[in-house]
């Protein structure tokens, strides 16, 4: 039987970029993260601006 714990929750990484217009790019991923871990920013390809840029991680709503 597996030990309980904090478990895990799901949480969306947001991209930071902004397109040409002056608006965010508004894309995301999802993830599923350990509960009262650090907030994770990590780099990731955004196709609405074509580049890889930083995600920082978000609660879903």
């Amino acid at each position: 039987m597996a030990a309980k714990g904090k478990g895990r929750e799901k949480f969306k990484l947001v991209s930071t970029a902004t397109l040409e217009s002056g608006e965010p790019s508004k894309h995301f991923y999802t993830i599923t993260a350990r509960k009262g871990a650090e907030k994770l920013k990590i780099k990731k390809y955004d196709p609405r601006v074509r580049k890889h840029v930083v995600y920082q991680q978000e609660k879903m709503k």
